[in-house]
């Protein structure tokens, strides 16, 4: 019977992030998903958005696709493969850990990532938690 809730342990509650030098305070679930699936590439009030990923079949990417926008990693294998295929844009590049994403972060104010909300610190602003 234990086994039944392992699959929970594994999951990973994340943040959505920004440069903690970023003007950006604040963004909407729908606004968090609209710059992942490469619908909108700039931040409210202006500023270009440079979406970064986790790694394919990390618990954050799992549970970022799942929670924030509403589809698993192969719906959106799926959908950036469309997308690629039709030459209407490009997935956003991926990097190995939560400690990646803050290196980049860091490195360029307009990216935005996801991390553990355990792994938040000062080097970084929290825009958007995952319910």
């Amino acid at each position: 019977m234990l086994a039944l809730g392992l699959p929970g342990l594994v999951q990973a509650e994340v943040a959505v992030v920004v440069s903690a030098k970023s003007a950006v305070t604040t963004l909407t679930p729908e606004q968090v998903s609209a710059i992942f699936m490469g619908k909108n590439n700039s931040f409210p009030g202006g500023g270009s958005a440079v979406p970064i990923d986790q790694s394919e079949g990390t618990a954050p990417r799992t549970e970022f696709y799942t929670k924030v926008v509403g589809k698993d990693e192969a719906q959106m294998k799926a959908y950036w493969s469309r997308i690629v295929f039709t030459g209407k844009g490009s997935p956003p590049k991926d990097f190995s850990n939560s400690a990646e994403i803050k290196r980049q972060l860091a490195s360029n104010p307009n990216a935005i990532g996801y991390i553990e909300k355990a792994a938040v610190d000062a080097t970084v602003k929290v825009v958007f938690s995952a319910p």
